[in-house]
């Protein structure tokens, strides 16, 4: 994941997440990393794993966690099931999960709350721009 501007959306994902075993290990992707197929972050790696980790459904978090996730990866961590939240193209999947899909490793979810860190940066742009 990549956490930035943390928000009550996040916490309903690792919520979801933390169901689907007994430790739940995130990965952290780095500002480089996230900014090769999204915005780049407001937040720091560190600031953001700092946040992440502090969230009482998480139990590891994993900085600079690649993007493609091999099986060699999971295999080092011990991960046994991978999760994400239900917007995933199926082109997503094969590119980035192809070895945990493979091995019927790889869940969705569908997180409760349906808040964006781009909604909250509008947000913050049109509360600015009220009192210009």
């Amino acid at each position: 994941m990549v956490g930035d501007l943390f928000h009550a959306g996040h916490v309903s994902l690792l919520r979801e997440a933390r169901r689907h075993g007994d430790w739940l290990v995130v990965g952290v992707l780095s500002d480089d990393t996230a900014a090769s197929y999204k915005r780049r972050p407001i937040m720091t790696l560190a600031e953001r794993v700092a946040v992440i980790e502090s969230c009482r459904y998480v139990d590891e978090v994993i900085e600079d966690a690649p993007y493609l996730v091999t099986e060699a990866f999971l295999d080092e961590h011990g991960i046994t099931m991978v999760v994400h939240g239900d917007d995933l193209t199926p082109e997503g999947e094969e590119s980035v999960y192809g070895p945990a899909a493979a091995a019927g490793k790889l869940t969705y979810i569908r997180p409760t709350r349906r808040i964006s860190t781009t909604q909250l940066i509008q947000r913050v742009i049109d509360a600015a721009t009220l009192r210009d």
